[in-house]
């Protein structure tokens, strides 16, 4: 590459090494009239770049060489030093192998990517949050987003927050700490960067091109569990439409065949660009599987007439994910449905009949209502699957009673109710009766969990003792067949609203098969 005193044009540089692993292959000679140092545009080259060496060589009065200014990037250290710039020495005194040299430097960043312990299935990645947040909101948020990692196989080498003063447009991040990501990728063997933001395609694009990462966002990564989660065909459809209607907006993308013909009489010129052929086959599905929706939204609407018909109670189980929602299912229904310690570990709905006896009013003897676990919430849910998931959500309408079940162990259960309450009034949800449910109440004190149960007036259980279910079922009874002067204030809704309208037709309980 040949340049002049202004300054040296960079060419395409894709078919040299493009891997993130390896130095480029690539060292960049020029010179520096003046006498000045490795300048911080030339650093910021040499870790972009990736290139293998970057050097500034001077040039004296009678227009010989002079000093010599060296740098090169670094492997892992202690220090969390990005590069080495190495004391200017005349140039008459350099003797460097410089193959010997560079075999061994990569040989040191090899070691460094190894010394990872990483299972055969799994992807390394760095998580990164840019915002202006307070600190505590944005390392409460990044301790989920390692969760959503996690869950969907990821291994999570480190995790970045930055609070910039400015927030860069294009990629949010300023272009030294861009640098810094880009060297510690290399140094540690990633080539995956999931950010806790959500990002607009040309900023994904932008960082993409910038550090020749795959880029990630926090709605992708949601998208992506989902995809790996969904085993019935509504849950497979539901997640596809959501990824296409997600991928539309970010088929941007320009290749080399923008003038490829579609053929036929009147098809000759330049025709329809490669561009715009994926975006009509992806509007084409998109129109296909929003078909296929309508036609599983309708079975789902004889199963709730026939559900109308028997006039029994229909229940709801919802939360925040994690929370416990199928664990509980199982336990009353004496279901075997997965269960794991992960965001959305189940996906797909699922619906029994449930029989318990009444503890209120004991010459009834029996209860009977139909039960639903549901796919579990998150702040921040993605608008894409917020509408592809709309026909389960639906489903919740002809709810008679929704329990909000809360894992009580963790320390941010509050942000989860409220992100529930929120989502809930999205979806127009939030006029339905709710029983709050205080999951995992033994691995808390009795005393803390008492309080906790009086200040939001609802009641703990633990999934995993059945023995603990008796104050449910007393709460359950009060929501839904107890009168609404009901002598017990605990079991009162917050609002005060309590199902007079609906009581005498959910006493008469007809039993059917679903």
């Amino acid at each position: 590459m040949v340049g002049d005193q202004k300054g040296i044009t960079i060419p395409d540089l894709s078919r040299y090494r493009a891997g993130i692993l390896r130095l480029r292959g690539l060292r960049l000679i020029h010179t520096h009239l003046q006498g000045e140092p490795l300048t911080e545009e030339d650093l910021t080259d040499l870790a972009l770049l990736r290139l293998d060496m970057m050097v500034a060589l001077t040039v004296n009065q009678n227009g010989y060489p002079g000093l010599i200014y060296v740098a090169h990037l670094l492997p892992d250290n202690r220090e969390k030093k990005v590069l080495e710039v190495d004391p200017p020495i005349s140039f008459g005194l350099l003797d460097v192998d410089f193959l010997r040299w560079i075999q061994s430097l990569e040989d040191e960043f090899q070691r460094g990517q190894r010394s990872i312990p990483l299972k055969r299935s799994k992807e390394k990645a760095i998580l990164l949050s840019v915002s202006k947040d307070n600190r505590e909101v944005l390392e409460s948020s990044m301790e989920e987003l390692k969760e959503l990692a996690e869950s969907s196989d990821v291994f999570v080498v480190d995790s970045i927050i930055q609070r910039p003063q400015q927030i860069s447009p294009t990629t949010l991040m300023g272009e030294g700490k861009l640098k810094e990501l880009l060297v510690k990728c290399m140094q540690l063997g990633v080539d995956l960067i999931i950010f806790d933001q959500n990002l607009t395609p040309g900023q994904m694009a932008s960082i993409s091109d910038l550090t020749e990462l795959r880029v990630l966002d926090r709605t992708q990564l949601i998208l992506d569990i989902f995809a790996q989660r969904a085993h019935t065909q509504e849950g497979k459809v539901q997640v596809e439409l959501a990824q296409l209607k997600y991928l539309l907006p970010r088929l941007a993308k320009k290749t080399l065949a923008l003038s490829r013909l579609t053929g036929g009489i009147g098809g000759r010129g330049p025709g329809e660009t490669k561009l715009e052929i994926d975006r009509r086959r992806v509007r084409d599905r998109i129109h296909l599987l929003e078909k296929e929706l309508k036609k599983l939204a309708k079975r789902r609407e004889q199963q709730r007439g026939r559900r109308r018909r028997a006039r029994i109670p229909v229940l709801s189980i919802i939360g925040y994910t994690n929370a416990g929602k199928t664990t509980l299912f199982n336990l009353l229904t004496k279901s075997q449905f997965h269960v794991e310690e992960k965001l959305f570990a189940t996906l797909d709905t699922a619906t029994r009949r449930l029989r318990f006896t009444t503890y209120l009013t004991p010459e009834s003897n029996i209860r009977e209502v139909v039960i639903t676990d549901t796919v579990g919430f998150i702040k921040n849910l993605p608008k894409e699957l917020m509408v592809a998931f709309r026909p389960t959500f639906d489903e919740l309408q002809e709810s008679d009673l929704l329990i909000h079940l809360v894992d009580i162990s963790n320390p941010c259960f509050q942000e989860h109710i409220e992100a529930v309450h929120q989502i809930l009034f999205e979806l127009e949800l939030n006029h339905i009766p709710r029983l709050l449910v205080f999951n995992k109440e033994d691995r808390l004190g009795r005393e803390e969990v008492e309080a906790i149960c009086k200040k939001y007036e609802g009641v703990s259980i633990s999934a995993l003792r059945p023995e603990s279910l008796v104050k449910f079922f007393l709460a359950l009874e009060k929501k839904v067949w107890e009168e609404s002067d009901s002598t017990d204030d605990a079991y009162r809704e917050i609002s005060g609203k309590v199902w007079d309208a609906q009581r005498v037709r959910l006493t008469n309980v007809d039993s059917f098969d679903i």
